[in-house]
């Protein structure tokens, strides 16, 4: 059964060992070929949500797309670094050059955030025009996340959870995927945990695991049949970034994009899904029924 033939009504069961697996693409109206590959992933593939960046130049054509495709859940891909802000533009910002594009290093944000309360503040105006934005597109907000994982980062992480909150999203993720963490990766995971543990606090549906970080750019059907094979009970997560080319505006440089769409399209991928008995669905299908609201490392 691909998602877009998953029932709508459907709830997940109470057994504790059930699978509840939510497919999401990031990236969505970055360009006209992501937003062609999670219309084509979604309704013959597995692939049951987006994550949609709202300053992205193909954001309308995604909107569009996503208004075609009632069964795919939509959620916000924020945008706060290397990319395009939603606020104005203007000369002397924190977080961004005078032609509102994001600085590209993280480390640096970070920084920022942690010492000036004027970053913080417009880091504050940022994701709140993000999320107005999505609010105007008139889609249900299915999830949020963010571009790169920066959302992680504990300022970041508190202001994203309470904008969450006040603005309806059903679920966050909180990159934390099977596996020793190793050298840098375990700061980034335990921050992670930390913001699994606070929007859980705060009724937002986490994953219990994730999958995709180790092979971000590269979840080919060899890599798709590893995450299959490594689903456990509970709210899991895979995210790819698929395109119908590997070449577009913005793309990062060696993704392969087309082999991430072809993944979700690949018949034994699908049928791994099916025999694995795993129940696919976007985040406020399991989110409705308390998955994600407790569980491992909650």
């Amino acid at each position: 059964m691909t998602a877009s033939q998953m029932p709508d009504g459907a709830g997940p069961r109470a057994d504790a060992a059930r699978i509840d697996l939510v497919v999401t693409a990031d990236d969505f109206g970055a360009d006209e070929a992501v937003n062609e590959a999670v219309e084509r992933a979604h309704r013959d593939g597995v692939l049951t949500a987006a994550s949609l960046m709202v300053t992205g130049h193909a954001v309308d054509d995604a909107v569009a797309r996503a208004r075609r495709l009632p069964s795919l859940g939509v959620g916000l891909h924020l945008v706060l670094v290397d990319g395009q802000s939603a606020l104005p533009p203007a000369p002397g910002r924190a977080l961004a050059d005078a032609q509102g594009r994001f600085y590209d290093n993280m480390a640096l944000t970070g920084l920022r955030l942690a010492i000036s309360p004027a970053a913080r503040r417009e880091l504050a105006a940022e994701i709140e025009a993000q999320f107005a934005a999505f609010a105007r597109t008139g889609l249900p907000l299915d999830h949020v996340n963010a571009h790169k994982h920066f959302h992680v980062h504990p300022v970041i992480a508190r202001m994203v959870v309470d904008a969450a909150r006040r603005h309806g999203a059903r679920a966050i993720r909180a990159p934390v995927e099977p596996g020793s963490p190793r050298g840098s990766a375990r700061l980034a995971v335990a921050f992670a945990r930390w913001l699994r543990a606070r929007a859980r606090r705060a009724g937002l549906a986490v994953p219990d695991r994730v999958f995709g970080l180790a092979e971000s750019g590269r979840m080919d059907a060899g890599a798709m049949a590893r995450a299959v094979a490594g689903l456990e009970g509970g709210l899991n997560e895979i995210y790819l970034h698929p395109a119908t080319r590997d070449e577009w505006p913005g793309h990062a440089p060696g993704y392969r994009y087309r082999d991430e769409m072809e993944a979700l399209l690949d018949p034994a991928v699908i049928a791994g899904v099916a025999k694995a008995g795993a129940d696919l669905g976007p985040f406020a299908r399991f989110a409705a029924a308390g998955a994600g609201l407790a569980g491992v490392g909650a």
